[in-house]
């Protein structure tokens, strides 16, 4: 599908009166429509061609001599498959104690796809449920009182016709009756008028109706990456993701490894034991695991092996040099107008080969000049930030044939001393600020994004100190009156994790809090999560990965750690996280494995110049580096938008909403406090789809002004956004799902002076909030139940529709912090009446310190909303880009070089 630039709503705002009112689940499954005549063969033809092609398999196997191999019992996988832009009814597809397991469930361009599991001899499970689908039919009955015992005098073993009745309810007695096809006319005409049939369905339909065809699974349909499948010849480096119980997994892995040996396929000795899945990585073709039914029966996914940091650190100086040489022959520097990451730590050496055309001398800067510019310690944590931000790991283009073709530049500002100084705490503020000056008054005009991994103790409860107030003046402009972007570490647990009383994710959501300066604001705070699982290194035989993939990374800090009476309102931190690496365990030790970290710039003495570096501090050189991207695509966006689109573009992995589970609020909330919102992805943050349409509005409100009728300070405005809503599509979708995400950015300043942050003393110079119009309500009652000027008379509150929808944050969940966003997913009719959005003030220290001259500032805000539908012939973006009663602009792409 093509990849569409964001629209931008232009002059959409509409000002309105405000004065607060100031009082203190998801949709049912949805079947698709089949004629159960034509359904239920073609599915019996699926089943049936898949037990032919499954005894074939077995005939070349036993030609072959694999069937020596085989161990009972066996069995086959199967893939379903639903209609576009629908889903499969998966709970139907399992039943354990029978030997039918769901395996995967995967998108295949708009697809919904289940690998299956099916044990030998119980592939007549489905036969029989398509069969009852196909011949018997369940009657929704409501009859009077009068009509029990007609009713029990249908039931007829003999022609399968049995009745269930249920306890009555206003006076009517509501039953099923399960019969053959044949039967219902009869038994519809024996009830007579006395009874009324509400509904009549085939058994079955909800998970039979949901299937649109059904397979032998082929080896490419465990394939869980984005990309193409690889060239079926193709012989490369497979993660393997086994089904398997913790204690089978020793086993399984046996019998995988005995398959592979005769197909030829190598296998790593080492695995990875999650609670249903081992991972190991395996050296073959997709021609070759095909070859065997009970190698795809072990299997769940199939995944890229990532390459790992090790063997380019085990390569000698001159090696490595040769490596980078080559690499930089296919490298494309951005010009000098292009956006930047400017890393704030203990310098950069830009003498490296890789960094020096991306990072100009005039470029690399310090607070002090007796410092110098580049980082004198061994760590060279400078130098390991710019390699990330600039390439990301470099194991992801080392050894690449392909242009690299960079969207961005670096920037150095040094603001920490040669080791062993270090600045006393309480001007760690004041440093920070002056070198974000120097860069700003080097280059003015150019889009920076501000990189400091960083940080001190936490503060406790994550109260604002002097320094985290120092990065919120700087990202609101309080200075320059320039808002800038500034990514910041979550920190990181250290030593405390090879302690004995270190106990992974429970320590760092109970013990290990967010660090100073990572509590602002304004600042996206970054925490780290990991992928990383594979352990090749023969030096840490017996290690397992700590974390399991999606999940947090062992040293990242929480702000779920942060006391339970922790002020409402303060922020959420993380805002996002991204990959930090992981470590390794072996009974009581745990080691900072490299082939569980990321590999990166330094330069040695020696002349070796790579290096790994693990924990907040790459995960935050990453999520700069993807807002400098996003930059480069869009050079006029505001930083708070930047900040709004990689808020709005992160997910959550199953790993962490398994965690949390998001049952609940409270759920939610933790799970938010844990991983931010999750994941942020580059290209959701760039670029909308037909069937993805994101929206954009910059705009600005006065939230206060002084009521020179009650001659005191009062809130002033809001603004209402009629959104140009494609809602003929909308409507012409009917039940498909859609889901509306909204995040709203902004930035607050921060009350002056190192005074402390309590009930009495507001820290936030204002805040601002977004509520959606819900479905059945008039705009005019929108306004109403928004804001009290509104109302027909003052001291009588209109009348509101109640919210029916399952925002998944909610709106007492999302008001923490200066960035918001939440999301729901409704029916398109639903959604097609939800085209306004209000954002509307809540009070800071502007109004309640009017004395500070505040008051009448304007504040800038970032509104960001998105529709999505699964449904890929959806079209969602033209018929916005085309609408007339608004003007909207459609952002530029601005090519950097």
């Amino acid at each position: 599908m093509s990849k569409l630039p964001h629209l931008r709503l232009v002059q959409n705002a509409e000002p309105i009166s405000y004065t607060s009112t100031n009082t203190g689940g998801g949709g049912s499954f949805k079947t698709p429509a089949r004629n159960p005549t034509t359904h239920a063969p073609e599915l019996k033809n699926g089943f049936a061609a898949a037990r032919d092609q499954a005894a074939e398999i077995r005939v070349r196997e036993r030609g072959s001599g694999l069937d020596v191999l085989t161990h009972e019992p066996g069995g086959l996988v199967l893939t379903f498959e639903s209609d576009k832009g629908e889903e499969l009814n998966l709970k139907g597809l399992e039943k354990v104690r029978d030997g039918i397991e769901l395996r995967s469930v995967l998108p295949r361009d708009g697809v919904e796809t289940a690998q299956v599991f099916v044990a030998d001899g119980k592939l007549e499970h489905f036969f029989k449920l398509v069969e009852t689908y196909a011949t018997r039919t369940v009657l929704t009955i409501s009859a009077d009182e009068s009509m029990r015992a007609t009713l029990e005098g249908l039931v007829d073993k003999k022609r399968k016709v049995s009745v269930s009745i249920k306890e009555p309810s206003d006076g009517k007695l509501p039953a099923s009756i399960t019969c053959p096809v044949s039967e219902s006319d009869r038994i519809i005409t024996a009830l007579g008028e006395r009874a009324t049939v509400s509904k009549q369905v085939r058994k079955n339909t909800p998970l039979v109706a949901s299937i649109a065809r059904v397979r032998l699974a082929l080896v490419r349909d465990f394939w869980a990456e984005k990309e193409e499948f690889p060239d079926e010849a193709e012989e490369r480096w497979w993660e393997v993701w086994l089904h398997a119980l913790r204690p089978q997994a020793e086993s399984v892995v046996a019998r995988f490894r005995s398959l592979t040996s005769a197909l030829g396929i190598r296998t790593t000795t080492r695995y990875v034991r999650f609670p249903e899945r081992v991972v190991l990585l395996a050296y073959g073709s997709a021609a070759q695991f095909s070859r065997s039914l009970e190698l795809l029966s072990l299997m769940a996914e199939l995944r890229k092996a990532r390459e790992l940091a090790g063997p380019y650190l085990e390569l000698p100086a001159r090696d490595q040099a040769q490596f980078a040489a080559a690499m930089l022959k296919n490298v494309v520097a951005a010009g000098n107008e292009a956006p930047s990451v400017c890393i704030l730590d203990r310098g950069v050496h830009r003498g490296h080969p890789l960094l020096e055309q991306a990072l100009a001398e005039s470029d690399a800067q310090s607070v002090d000049e007796s410092w110098g510019a580049h980082d004198h310690d061994q760590e060279q944590h400078g130098t390991g930030m710019a390699g990330i931000a600039l390439f990301g790991c470099l194991t992801e283009v080392l050894g690449t044939n392909e242009v690299i073709r960079l969207r961005h530049r670096l920037e150095s500002v040094k603001i920490l001393p040669p080791p062993p100084s270090e600045n006393a705490p309480e001007v760690y503020g004041a440093v920070t600020q002056q070198g974000v000056s120097l860069a700003m008054m080097r280059r003015p005009d150019r889009n920076r994004a501000i990189c400091m991994a960083v940080t001190a103790s936490a503060t406790p409860q994550g109260l604002p100190s002097s320094w985290s107030g120092a990065v919120d003046e700087i990202c609101a402009g309080v200075l320059d009156e320039t808002p800038k972007l500034m990514f910041i570490s979550a920190g990181n647990v250290r030593a405390e994790l090879y302690s004995p009383e270190y106990e992974y994710h429970r320590w760092n959501t109970t013990c290990a809090g967010i660090e100073d300066p990572a509590q602002s604001w304004n600042a996206i705070t970054v925490g780290a999560f990991t992928n990383k699982v594979t352990i090749q290194d023969p030096t840490y035989a017996g290690y397992e990965p700590i974390a399991e993939a999606g999940d947090l990374c062992p040293t990242s800090r929480t702000s779920l750690a942060w006391p339970e009476d922790h002020h409402p309102g303060w922020p959420i931190k993380p805002d996002i996280v991204c990959e930090g690496g992981n470590y390794g365990a072996h009974g009581g030790s745990r080691s900072s494995v490299e082939d569980l970290s990321l590999l990166t710039t330094m330069l040695h003495p020696s002349g070796r110049l790579f290096d790994t570096t693990r924990d907040t501090s790459p995960a935050t050189a990453l999520a700069a580096r993807m807002a400098a991207q996003l930059w480069s695509h869009y050079p006029k966006l505001r930083p708070e938008t930047v900040r709004a689109l990689l808020v709005h573009s992160a997910q959550w992995t199953r790993a962490m909403t398994g965690r949390f589970g998001l049952e609940n609020k409270a759920n939610v909330q933790r799970c938010l406090r844990c991983y931010g919102y999750g994941v942020p992805d580059l290209d959701r943050a760039v670029y909308s789809l037909k069937n993805c349409a994101t929206l954009i509005h910059e705009g600005a409100l006065q939230p206060f002004k002084f009521d020179s009728e009650k001659k005191k300070p009062a809130t002033n405005e809001m603004h209402l956004h009629a959104l140009p809503w494609p809602r003929e599509e909308l409507e012409k979708l009917g039940e498909v799902p859609v889901t509306m995400r909204v995040t709203l950015s902004y930035f607050v300043e921060p009350s002056p002076g190192s005074v402390g942050w309590g009930a009495n003393h507001r820290y936030a110079s204002h805040g601002l909030r977004f509520d959606v119009i819900r479905p059945l309500e008039s705009v005019a009652e929108f306004k109403q139940r928004i804001s009290k000027t509104q109302w027909e008379d003052e001291k009588v509150r209109p009348k509101s529709q109640s919210e029916t929808r399952n925002w998944v944050v909610g709106d007492k969940g999302r008001t923490h912090g200066s960035v918001h966003s939440d999301w729901w997913e409704g029916s398109a009719a639903e959604l097609a009446a939800c085209g306004s959005i209000a954002i509307y003030p809540v009070t800071g220290w502007w109004r309640e310190r009017a004395h500070l001259g505040r008051l009448l500032q304007k504040a800038q805000y970032s509104l960001v909303v998105t529709l999505l539908t699964e449904n890929v012939e959806a079209d969602l973006y033209t018929p916005i880009k085309n609408v007339t009663s608004v003007r909207v602009e459609t952002l530029t792409e601005t090519t950097i070089s």
